[in-house]
């Protein structure tokens, strides 16, 4: 893969680049309308490769925040276009890696030292490039190393790089006034922790110690002494990413044994220690040779405040659910219904977050839950499409809920899409049984 010798910083030449996109993107729709104009039988599928394609040509150049973003969009498989979706997930782990010059200097700049003065041996060639750092290989005593380098510039343009994106996220997810900006300020405290790398190892020590118990799961160990706040280093872990896994597996035994652990894992971060690695996509796993989950990348920590998580998974009971008093109850302290709504926006937001709060809790409602069952998929994705493409809900402030809903319905929509592409059936209530 081609290397890239230079990251644009500054905000002129960070705006500069995605204003280039701009134009291209300009481009593709006068292509499209002049076709139109002779077809009027010509579908968006060439649009939006064709924008799709450019948007990620420009923010793999840019990396960072920008790029995080397109990663985030390509787990929301109801909201995106295909080509969309098929693009912008190669920001989970496939993007154009710095340069080995522009490696040393960006890690002499951090460390004061050069890797090759640290480390026995260090690989200047990039082994998974991702949005925000990369890695490379090296040793130290005898050990095998994963080095994690953030790319330069990234933290001090996360606030410029979310001003450019937050017009296309307004209009794509129906944001109205100043109550989209609580959502904006949690996705820039996560992306600004995600650029901590002191506070990374910190993270993934006390969750990794947390869970160890868990079985069928693994995680790195972190050399506190080779880290600082732009570089990690932690063990070396040999196996391939769970996606790849995926695609190679036909052993049901084994889709449900990592399964059960990924699963398992979830629950003990949600119901246990009330944080939870709110990164589930499958760059940030990787399968071992005897079939182990290996858990990586702890940046994204979502913490989970009583007063969200209590009435929050009170709604995941069914008694509750259909409780219309108590329902009611928690739709305002979620953040849901406001005293101001109308009638008509108290019923349709009631209806739409039933529906919702019903299909998220329904492999709660068993001992046992087949991931791979089609109707429970298709029902979840045809109806995130159907509110997506709402005209009601268009019509009103869609900016709805606690902004704690923004990682943790990320969070458990990635799941569930794990659990689905591995087939996986799980027990349930598993997790309780561990401590």
């Amino acid at each position: 893969m081609k290397t890239i010798d230079s990251i644009p910083t500054g905000k002129i030449g960070r705006t500069s680049k995605m204003v280039q996109t701009g134009v291209k993107i300009g481009g593709n729709y006068i292509k499209y309308y002049s076709k139109k104009a002779f077809d009027k039988n010509i579908n968006r599928d060439e649009l939006n490769e064709d924008n799709a394609s450019d948007i990620y040509d420009g923010l793999k150049s840019l990396k960072g925040s920008a790029l995080k973003v397109a990663q985030m969009l390509s787990m929301e498989k109801s909201l995106m276009p295909s080509a969309y979706v098929e693009k912008f997930s190669l920001a989970q782990f496939s993007v154009p890696p710095l340069s080995a010059p522009l490696v040393r200097k960006t890690f002499k700049k951090y460390n004061g030292s050069y890797p090759e003065q640290l480390y026995d041996t260090f690989a200047a060639q990039s082994v998974n490039a991702a949005s925000i750092g990369q890695v490379h290989m090296a040793t130290k005593n005898g050990k095998k190393l994963a080095v994690k380098i953030q790319y330069p510039g990234v933290a001090d343009s996360i606030s410029s790089d979310l001003a450019m994106v937050k017009p296309i996220a307004t209009r794509m997810f129906n944001m109205q006034g100043k109550d989209s900006e609580k959502y904006f300020k949690e996705v820039e405290g996560k992306l600004l922790e995600e650029t901590d790398y002191i506070l990374e190892v910190q993270q993934s020590k006390e969750i990794s110690e947390a869970c160890v118990n868990i079985p069928n799961l693994k995680f790195p160990k972190y050399y506190e002494e080779l880290s600082s706040e732009r570089i990690i280093t932690m063990d070396w872990m040999d196996g391939i990413h769970l996606s790849e896994f995926t695609k190679l597996n036909s052993d049901q035994n084994l889709s449900n044994k990592i399964g059960q652990a990924l699963w398992d894992f979830y629950m003990f971060q949600i119901h246990n220690l009330k944080a939870m690695h709110a990164d589930p996509h499958p760059g940030n796993f990787l399968i071992d040779k005897d079939y182990n989950l290996i858990a990586i990348d702890f940046g994204c920590v979502k913490r989970i405040p009583e007063d969200f998580y209590n009435p929050y998974f009170q709604l995941a009971e069914r008694e509750n659910l259909n409780n219309d008093e108590f329902f009611n109850e928690k739709l305002f302290e979620l953040e849901i219904l406001r005293e101001t709504d109308s009638k008509k926006e108290r019923d349709f937001f009631s209806e739409m977050f039933y529906e919702m709060f019903n299909m998220f809790s329904t492999p709660y409602q068993s001992e046992t839950f087949d991931f791979s069952d089609e109707a429970f998929w298709n029902n979840l994705t045809e109806l995130s499409e159907r509110y997506s493409k709402d005209p009601e809900l268009r019509k009103m402030n869609g900016t709805r809920g606690s902004q704690h809903f923004l990682y943790m319905s990320r969070t458990y929509f990635g799941l569930y899409n794990l659990l689905h592409d591995l087939e996986a059936k799980v027990e349930v209530n598993n997790y309780k049984t561990m401590s």
